[in-house]
């Protein structure tokens, strides 16, 4: 895990009460964080997903199989986990409610 999924997992999802699962293997995909009971998926990006054309494109290829599939994916750069932490959490934890509904 990379710092910032480690922020994430240890200072939020890992004491969710709903669920959380690290590195969880979706067909050919390895999703960074998974919550099964709400069909929520959390990935954070680095900034080479959004500087790296063909990385950009397999993201979109990724996210569009993941839904069809029934999952919420959500995608957070380094950034907004670094200076807007308290911020992410809420919004997950609101996506995972909402899901939940």
């Amino acid at each position: 895990m990379t710092s910032e999924e480690r922020r994430l997992w240890y200072c939020f999802l890992k004491n969710y009460p709903i669920k959380f699962q690290t590195q969880k293997v979706i067909e050919d995909f390895i999703v960074d964080f998974y919550c099964a009971r709400a069909k929520v998926i959390v990935e954070i990006d680095g900034s080479q997903h959004y500087e790296n054309d063909e990385l950009r494109i397999e993201d979109v290829i990724r996210d569009k199989r993941l839904q069809e599939l029934g999952y919420i994916v959500f995608r957070v750069d380094n950034i907004s986990i670094n200076y807007r932490f308290k911020e992410i959490c809420e919004y997950i934890d609101s996506i995972v409610k909402k899901a939940l509904l």
